[in-house]
């Protein structure tokens, strides 16, 4: 399993308006094969910086079975007018505790 974390920051005062397109768009990702678990967060002190966070079974299918697809280009015509730049996306993997 790999975490993909987005730092996606939104135009000041479009709040709202990204978080309904986000409910809107997120059945792109969730349909989408080797998509765990999907969840948007939002800033306390800095309300308009948003953190996505998908779970992906790895991340050949984040790329293949969302980024090469029209589900991706769908997702991000319903997001991305909102974005104040460019989001920063990385992939993550668990650090066993033991």
């Amino acid at each position: 399993m790999v975490l993909e974390v987005a730092l996606i920051d939104v135009t000041p005062g479009r709040e709202a308006e990204f978080a309904e397109a986000y409910r809107e768009a997120v059945p792109e990702l969730r349909g989408t094969e080797g998509c765990r678990s999907v969840r948007m967060t939002q800033g306390v002190e800095t309300p308009s910086r948003f953190v996505l966070l998908v779970e992906w079974d790895s991340v050949e299918a984040h790329e293949q079975n969302f980024r090469a697809t029209d589900r991706y280009g769908r997702w991000r015509g319903l997001i991305g007018p909102f974005f104040a730049g460019p989001p920063r996306v990385e992939h993550f993997v668990d650090v066993p505790a033991s």
